[in-house]
């Protein structure tokens, strides 16, 4: 298939005043007549503001007054999720576009009260007062009403001075200068100061202190000591040391400096004390290391805190425990009952009856 042309546009850019800029946005204005908000450049073209922020300053600036403009209300009309929409308030509200105040209503309610301004750098300067109410749908200034004040100039007073006397009608009489009426100076209409924004009433404290939750993460368990030998001879010092630089020929990951090794030499050297093998040492250091491993000696401090074995028992300690003597079994001579006893003999019932025989 061929490729399709839109001649749609075709007499609107014919119909465009002066040259058309071989690059670029290309205008094509047609005026509103119905359903239009007046935006200012301020605003569509700021510099700091993101385009999510100018896009929702824009539709609030659109809204009719009393239209909710929360987060919940703009997420669900924008496909943009809840981020991205408050971040956007928040930007309008650092630049002075947005206001959200809390107040307090009747029967313990509180309610945000929304403020949108169109130009907030006008309201901060006090020349224009705002206007609460639905978004400003006309360009056309308001006009501003001016009172009139005309200065009468005073007769001049009569002085002692003669009056001339007319001349005969045959001598030309010069007309009189016209008086110039008076310009009536305009006096301007004071400007209003700015409706101030109510402020926030401030909420009373409780009188009862404030009930703390309890918190979600587990309390720090605190840090178990390193573990020493009860004498750190030079033999165990040296052996140690060895030991902890040797380590990086068995695992790339476990190269230690100078100072870390002088830290980890009193707990290799406990194990040494308690009749550890270095094999059994290297193998509990070096198995099953993470990756990647940001933090060496913070492992094999925790390693050699953790799995310290205990020392090794006695020759008396792995002995057999010796049992208790167990008194053997007798047969009654007279009734032939078992009975536990070292000697042979009677057992307790028949004894009783010779006794009292006897």
């Amino acid at each position: 298939m061929d490729t399709q042309h839109d001649n749609a546009l075709a007499p609107a850019l014919a119909a465009i005043p002066g040259p058309v800029p071989p690059s670029g946005v290309i205008h094509v204005v047609i005026p509103h007549t119905s359903r239009f908000t007046v935006v200012g450049n301020h605003l569509a073209q700021h510099a700091e503001l993101s385009l999510v922020a100018i896009g929702v300053g824009v539709h609030i600036q659109s809204l009719p007054a009393g239209t909710e403009v929360g987060i919940k209300t703009l997420t669900a009309r924008f496909p943009e999720g809840e981020v991205k929409i408050a971040c956007a308030l928040r930007e309008l509200e650092a630049h002075g576009y947005l206001r959200r105040t809390r107040v307090r209503l009747t029967r313990g309610r509180v309610a945000t009260r929304t403020v949108f301004c169109n130009q907030p750098g006008a309201v901060l300067r006090g020349g224009v007062v705002p206007v609460v109410g639905p978004a400003v749908r006309s360009a056309a200034p308001a006009p501003t009403f001016v009172r009139e004040h005309i200065h009468h100039v005073p007769e001049p007073e009569p002085t002692g001075v003669p009056e001339p006397r007319p001349m005969a009608e045959t001598t030309s009489v010069p007309d009189p200068m016209p008086v110039p009426e008076p310009m009536p100076v305009l006096e301007p209409m004071p400007v209003r100061e700015p409706i101030p924004v109510p402020k926030p009433v401030p909420v009373p404290e409780a009188p009862h202190a404030p009930v703390r939750l309890p918190s979600r993460t587990a309390p720090t368990q605190p840090r178990r000591p390193l573990p020493r030998p009860q004498a750190l001879t030079p033999e165990l010092r040296q052996a140690a040391s060895a030991l902890l630089a040797d380590l990086r020929r068995h695992a790339e990951e476990l190269v230690l400096s100078e100072e870390a090794v002088e830290e980890l030499v009193p707990g290799v050297a406990a194990w040494l004390e308690r009749d550890a093998t270095t094999d059994a040492i290297r193998r509990a250091l070096t198995a099953d290391l993470p990756q990647p491993l940001r933090h060496p000696a913070r492992l094999l401090r925790h390693r050699l805190t953790a799995l310290l074995p205990p020392p090794l028992p006695g020759v008396h300690d792995l002995a057999a425990p010796r049992r208790a003597p167990v008194t053997p079994f007798q047969t009654c001579d007279g009734c032939e009952r078992a009975f536990r006893s070292h000697d042979p003999g009677h057992c307790r019932d028949c004894r009783a009856q010779y006794w009292e025989a006897a």
